[in-house]
């Protein structure tokens, strides 16, 4: 089959194969005994301007790894990275194998990556594999971050391999073709900084900044600005997680991508009652990534990538270099914040962030912090309390003398925003979600899938998800925290 014909018009360009030579491993995927589309996300395809047929079998085999498209040049990357604070100089493509970029109707320009596809030459290993649970759940994660506006890798189709993979028993493979704006990671970065390969640390800043701030080339210094401009982009994306309630779980500088996506939803979860410390990585045993961990950890990791472009900023002054590094780094924090406190000042209620609406926003996380409520449902009910007499929030709560007392200083701020109070809750019920990924919800989609086969309940979540801030008759089920019974929640690095 031409995958290059008007049916199935794959028009791969590979600026990176042929851009960074020695920046990865040409590699191919193993051979998927029986491989099928369980699913294909046509939408996205649409998006991307691709025209592509799901039922056909070669194309599963693409998506497999186990055939080659015309144009395109499958590698793995090569990245370091550090993990749980250790460093780790060699990383890479371990189960992962980029097959190529494509330009969309804009003309912009997205990676098609696999990801399970078998092992490579950075496998350390491991089989390369991935099972069809973690392929489902970083599909159902990135297709439902999408939907809640925060930037995200995506998943063009999930396929099956026909094989069985031993991961605590046998568990069917499977093999995630994911889509992202790059996979240039922080850890990409570090891998020739560790191994004091200047030139070609150079040449990956200016691929980078080529790829994802053209703009920035004629700057004064473009590799502080490329710098900054990644700090503000990481300061956007970590607020937008935590307005949402969402927990990365492995936030690894190999995890961090240059573009400011979400990327590698491993041990990933969503927070029900608000608590700065909920963890849910069942390996993260000190709270390194947890939800109110995620700003600064971030801002760590941009300090580590700050250090790999400390040769390039300014060659010949290392001090004057490093201040000028250390600067853009001190920035982080009043961005983040500046981007956390606008967002979240929407959620409740606020056009426009006012002198003392910092105060006010985190009053409303004190309130909630120790209580039993929903950390999604709270901005709701809070919304509510302006149409109707009654709210759960107050009758929900253990102690509700601090809430009662925050939502009389509340509804004096909204005297300022000259809008009826129905209109301000109309406001914040387009912006604050009734239906996220709840994680006994996906759980329980997961083990249908892949121990009966029944990807009914998945595709039922995926469609609930498409549209998480409208309200429709019959999915009470897919709002609010799990039963009492589910117990504990547990994530893995299962992929």
């Amino acid at each position: 089959m031409d995958l290059t014909s008007d049916r199935q018009p794959f028009a791969f360009d590979n600026s990176y194969a042929r851009e960074l030579e020695g920046f990865y491993v040409p590699w191919q995927g193993s051979k998927a005994p029986k491989a099928r589309i369980a699913l294909f996300n046509a939408p996205l395809a649409e998006e991307l301007g691709l025209t592509l047929d799901s039922s056909d079998p070669h194309l599963a085999e693409i998506f497999a790894g186990s055939d080659v498209a015309d144009g395109s040049m499958p590698l793995a990357q090569a990245y370091a990275g550090h993990q749980f604070g250790g460093f780790s100089p060699q990383l890479g493509d371990g189960r992962a194998l980029l097959l190529g970029e494509i330009l969309d109707p804009s003309g912009d320009r997205f990676d098609i990556q696999l990801k399970g596809s078998g092992p490579t030459p950075f496998s350390r290993g491991g089989d390369g594999k991935a099972v069809l649970g973690p392929v489902l759940r970083e599909y159902l994660m990135g297709e439902a971050m999408a939907a809640l506006g925060v930037p995200t890798t995506r998943a063009l189709a999930a396929v099956t391999t026909g094989e069985q993979v031993p991961r605590e028993g046998l568990k069917p493979g499977a093999v995630l073709v994911r889509v992202a704006a790059s996979h240039l990671r922080v850890g990409t970065f570090q891998f020739f900084a560790a191994q004091q390969q200047w030139d070609k640390l150079k040449v990956l800043a200016d691929y980078a900044i080529a790829r994802h701030d053209p703009a920035l080339a004629d700057a004064d210094n473009p590799y502080l600005a490329f710098l900054a401009a990644v700090a503000e982009r990481q300061a956007r994306l970590v607020a937008k997680w935590m307005q949402v309630g969402f927990i990365h779980g492995v936030m690894n500088t190999d995890n961090m991508a240059i573009s400011g996506e979400t990327i590698d939803y491993g041990p990933c979860a969503f927070m029900d009652a608000y608590d700065p410390a909920t963890v849910f990585s069942s390996i993260d045993h000190m709270g390194r990534y947890s939800y109110g961990n995620q700003p600064q950890v971030a801002r760590w990791n941009l300090a580590r990538f700050a250090e790999t472009l400390v040769p390039v900023i300014d060659p010949d002054d290392e001090e004057r270099t490093i201040n000028l590094a250390t600067d853009v780094i001190a920035d982080f924090m009043p961005l983040y914040k500046k981007a956390f406190h606008e967002a979240m000042a929407a959620k409740i209620g606020m056009s426009a962030l006012e002198e003392g609406d910092e105060a006010l926003i985190d009053g409303f996380l004190g309130c909630l912090r120790g209580e039993a409520i929903d950390f999604t449902d709270a901005f709701r009910m809070l919304a509510n309390t302006l149409t109707s007499d009654t709210s759960p929030l107050l009758t929900n709560c253990e102690d509700p003398e601090p809430l009662a007392d925050w939502l009389g200083r509340w509804r004096s701020r909204l005297k300022r925003e000259k809008r009826a109070p129905a209109q301000v809750a109309e406001a914040m019920n387009q912006i604050n979600p009734l239906y996220i990924p709840r994680n006994h919800l996906v759980d329980e989609a997961l083990m249908k899938a892949e121990d009966e086969a029944d990807l009914g309940p998945f595709k039922d979540l995926l469609s609930v998800l498409d549209d998480p801030f409208t309200r429709r008759d019959g999915l009470d089920r897919y709002q609010g925290p799990a039963p009492s019974g589910f117990g504990p929640f547990v994530t893995y690095c299962g992929t």
